[in-house]
């Protein structure tokens, strides 16, 4: 169990994948272990190095007296990646960890090359709140919040499921009730909003459609406050999102870190076959859904298994892996083509994940409008159809 002392606080972490390879530091929420992050990192661990660590309180990372702020937390970051000789690494923060990454990015604007934001805030009130939750778990242990939390963190069909399961064994049997108090005291009173204008990292920030904890207004508040800020909604996603939507995340994390991550390493660049092919297949995945790209892959065979391979390495790799244009602006470009040519099971494929990369009912509606005056009214007349035949009653 490697760990290391940093700004005065031993933190347990994990560093994987190819030696020399540009690393990627996550941060985890409140309640949980560098574990909740395990499946971002098979994918991505492919192409990158990935560092995660426990938060001071958390897991096999020390605790520490009460006092501390969510600066402080970012400090133990900044030391961590100072005593691996790591000078400067995109982060990713969920919740508390995203916590960390803002302030990581105003305090240390020269460590952080770009920031992924997910589920978070940059003001939580209220503080009363806080203090309550903190006296509680001192007062009677983890179990004395668990249920309220997954209930919190997964929507409700998948607050049974093997991940959500999981994740409440870690939150009952793995954090220090005193670390997970101290770390609420720190958020109870923190307030970013005054100091994200000196973000200057790249930034994007991404929200679940059903979380209570940090809801998309949040989310919303921190874009606005952040120059440059990208913004994206993950449907049927509640708080913890690396773990109740790993794909999805997985894929948005590889979509911007892939034009952006400084050097890379020749396992990510073009012309590596398996960095290619598993960049691409974090991207198809994301976009087509995993169970559409797996049986496709499944079904190819030894005589189509080459071509899934060309199309995952190229056109998801190195096509959609592009950072040049937004993923919604794409989707709108698929949607327009294929309508066009006519190409039915290709618009048909492509239209569901339009709504997933951001496009409204109405933006499709007058997207399809105007595709009728260069395109032909038989083609929009087409593609109306095909609208209602995949959405149905969500067209209104």
């Amino acid at each position: 169990m490697p760990k290391i002392l940093a700004n005065g606080v031993e933190l347990h972490y994990e560093l994987t994948g190819p030696e020399g390879a540009p690393v990627i530091a996550f941060s985890n929420s409140l309640g949980t272990t560098l574990e909740m992050w395990d499946a971002q990192e098979r994918v991505l661990s492919g192409s990158f190095r990935c560092l995660r660590y426990d938060t001071r309180g958390h897991g096999r990372s020390a605790t520490t007296a009460p006092g501390f702020s969510v600066d402080d937390l970012a400090e133990d970051l900044n030391g961590l990646l100072d005593a691996l000789g790591i000078r400067r690494a995109p982060v990713v923060g969920l919740s508390l960890g995203g916590m960390t990454g803002q302030a990581l990015a105003i305090l240390h604007p020269e460590k952080v090359d770009r920031l992924v934001l997910v589920a978070t805030a940059a003001y939580l009130p209220p503080e009363s709140l806080w203090r309550e939750r903190a006296e509680m778990v001192q007062a009677q242990g983890m179990a004395a919040v668990a249920d309220n939390v997954i209930q919190r963190w997964f929507t409700q069909p998948s607050q049974a499921s093997e991940g959500a399961q999981a994740t409440r064994r870690i939150l009952l049997e793995r954090i220090d009730p005193r670390g997970y108090a101290n770390c609420c005291l720190a958020i109870g009173p923190m307030d970013l909003r005054p100091r994200l204008g000196a973000v200057r990292a790249p930034t994007l920030v991404i929200s679940g459609a059903q979380d209570p904890a940090t809801p998309i207004a949040m989310g919303e508040e921190i874009v606005s406050l952040v120059p440059g800020a990208e913004f994206v909604v993950v449907p049927d996603a509640a708080h913890l999102i690396a773990v109740e939507r790993p794909e999805v995340l997985t894929g948005h994390i590889a979509r911007f870190l892939g034009a952006g991550a400084g050097e890379r390493h020749p396992s990510a660049v073009p012309g590596n076959r398996e960095g290619d092919f598993q960049a691409g297949l974090a991207n198809r995945k994301h976009v087509l859904g995993a169970e559409h790209v797996e049986r496709s892959m499944k079904n190819a065979g030894a005589f189509a298994g080459p071509w899934q391979d060309f199309i995952t390495r190229y056109a998801w790799g190195e096509i959609w892996g592009d950072d040049t244009l937004p993923w919604k602006t794409r989707s709108m470009i698929v949607l327009s083509i294929t309508l066009a040519l006519g190409k039915e099971e290709e618009f048909k494929l492509h239209l569901r994940p339009a709504l997933k990369n951001g496009v409204t009912i109405d933006e499709l509606r007058a997207l399809l409008k105007q595709c009728a005056i260069y395109a032909g009214v038989p083609a929009a007349n087409g593609a109306f159809r095909w609208a209602r035949e995949v959405l149905g009653d969500e067209l209104g």
